[in-house]
């Protein structure tokens, strides 16, 4: 069954500084061995302005639980994930089974 890994980021002390770093995470998160697809968001703010529990979600796609459980061990994952912990925000991963 397809799988998708979710990261969820929270808000950034920094934005600016954030988007820098994020920019070669996301372009790391495409290397990542039998990735489908990355998709990448940045989330809205409230109505008001104020800021949601969480700034960006990324998303990482493989045809497999197995090949996606593979990835998170490679060196590429120590760039991704070592890439959002250098900016000092927290983040979730999340494994989903994908249902169509």
């Amino acid at each position: 069954m397809a799988t998708k890994i979710t990261l969820i980021i929270d808000n950034p002390a920094d934005p600016d500084e954030f988007e820098k770093v994020y920019a070669d995470v996301r372009s790391a998160a495409q290397t990542f061995p039998k990735v489908q697809r990355v998709e990448s968001a940045k989330v809205w703010p409230k109505e008001d302005g104020t800021a949601t529990p969480a700034y960006r979600t990324l998303d990482l796609y493989f045809e497999t639980y197995d090949d996606a459980s593979a990835a998170v061990t490679t060196p590429v994952a120590g760039a991704v994930f070592g890439g959002l912990a250098g900016t000092q925000v927290t983040f979730t991963g999340l494994f989903s089974d994908i249902e169509d």
